[in-house]
């Protein structure tokens, strides 16, 4: 029996060491993937430890990783108040074809939020760029109606934080925005214009947020370098109001109101004042010889002409609205002088055509009126008298032959006295043939059309200046 069982214990030992040996090998082929596994969540924990070694000693004192500031300061409890004050560094540009304005200010903010207090033995503020604001809260103010706005970046962004120890933080910003003015032209160029820039939160109504003008109308400072080409500024004042969105509720908006009035000068030289002197000249018509046709109707056209060129130059520079401007008003009525001086010639010439068709059918029925005429001004002393014959009656031809037939004729008695009285004859008939060359309706618009056009402006000035 012994020996039976020392043959079963040799044939078993073999397969107990094979199988010893084969889970060994395995447990050793089973080790590295476990030692890779924790390498692998090695840098995991060395990634997370890195992110926290980035934070400044600022930032480590005001304990920015403590608190989410993605939430307002004491949400929800009461609505933060959020003090707002502006300083107007220039007004850059106002068109009146896009209705807008351009200005650079300093918005300024402050409020207060505990969760940034922290200690300190001399109550020194702590000032910060840009960088810690991206990290903390900040109130969302943008500018209402506006359709361009940057901050500066010029050397470094425009933006500064300033924290002091109990919590209190200014937020100050140098912004250039361009924003809508609705301007009324009626009055232009004698207008006055009101614009306002607007402030309001964009995500915060007054429940979480109050907007307020942090010093009342002290908060609204300006430069008092501010010019302008077109406008004086005549007053900066600001003021607060409501919103109100369907969707959203009531909302704090700030208001930046300026009042601009127009500089007239530019105007009076460029548009007024040649617009008079074109009116003045066609009133020269009136002193030129009805039988000038040319000369009349070149002068009338000519300042039609200017009269168009400057109203479209005027329009040319000025919105296209649906409303009567003040300057409009001006140059059409003075385009209608200009446009009624060439209608009285129009209506001189035709009755003067009537007039001498008239005098031509009267001269074809008595052809003997003006022989007799100067037969019985000849048979009084002998002499021929320039004074007695009305040569307006006549063309040049009868008034050429009228002279060869003087030049022609004995000279009477007494040449001395007659000579005399025969050279003021000729000036009279100089001056009775001026004045009765021009009809009566030139005569009458001499007159007429200054007397209207002062009247006219009187009138325009009084409503407008």
């Amino acid at each position: 029996m012994v020996f039976i069982w020392g043959l079963v214990l040799l044939t078993l030992l073999p397969v107990a060491m094979e199988k010893g040996s084969a889970s060994h090998t395995d447990r050793q082929h089973q080790q590295p993937p476990a030692q890779s596994k924790k390498q692998g969540s090695r840098p995991e924990s060395k990634r997370s430890d890195s992110t926290k070694a980035h934070l400044t000693k600022s930032e480590q004192l005001l304990r920015i990783d403590d608190h989410d500031f993605s939430m307002r300061p004491g949400f929800g409890g009461p609505a933060v108040p959020v003090g707002i004050d502006v300083q107007i560094e220039s007004i850059d540009s106002i068109s009146e074809v896009d209705m807008d304005f351009t200005m650079t200010l300093y918005l300024r903010h402050y409020w207060k939020d505990e969760r940034l207090t922290f200690p300190s033995s001399n109550n020194r503020s702590m000032t910060f760029d840009g960088r810690l604001a991206k990290k903390i809260w900040i109130p969302d103010v943008f500018f209402v109606h506006s359709k361009r706005s940057f901050i500066h970046d010029t050397t470094m962004e425009n933006v500064m934080l300033r924290v002091y120890p109990n919590g209190n933080i200014l937020y100050s910003l140098r912004i250039t925005v361009t924003s809508m003015c609705s301007m009324d032209f009626s009055r232009f160029p004698l207008d006055t214009q009101n614009c306002s820039l607007e402030l309001e939160s964009y995500a915060y109504n007054e429940k979480d947020l109050m907007l307020f003008w942090k010093n009342g109308n002290k908060s609204l400072t300006t430069d008092d370098q501010i010019l302008l080409s077109q406008f004086f500024i005549k007053e900066f004042r600001a003021s607060n109001g409501l919103a109100l969105y369907s969707s959203t509720g009531w909302y704090n908006r700030l208001f930046i109101n300026f009042i601009l009035r127009r500089h007239i000068f530019f105007f009076l030289l460029q548009t007024y004042f040649p617009t008079m002197l074109m009116v003045m000249l066609s009133w020269v018509s009136f002193w030129i010889d009805r039988r000038a046709v040319p000369a009349r109707v070149s002068l009338g056209i000519t300042i039609i002409l200017t009269m168009s060129t400057i109203i479209t130059g005027v329009n040319a520079s000025m919105p296209r609205v649906s409303y009567v401007k003040a300057v409009d008003i001006y140059l059409w009525v003075s385009f209608l002088f200009v446009f009624l001086s060439i209608i009285e010639y129009a209506a001189v010439n035709y009755l003067t055509t009537v007039e001498e068709r008239k005098r031509m059918k009267h001269r074809e029925k008595f052809p003997e009126s003006f022989s007799l005429n100067q037969t019985q001004n000849m048979a009084f002393d002998g002499c021929y008298h320039d004074s007695q014959v009305d040569l307006s009656d006549y063309g040049e031809s009868h008034l050429n032959v009228s002279n060869v037939e003087t030049r022609e004729r004995t000279p009477c008695a007494n040449l001395g006295g007659q000579s005399l009285r025969r050279t003021k004859s000729m000036k009279e008939n100089v001056i009775e043939i001026i004045i009765k060359s021009n009809h009566a309706i030139d005569s009458y618009s001499r007159i007429l059309f200054p007397a209207a056009f002062i009247v006219f402006n009187v009138i325009y000035w009084g409503i407008f200046s």
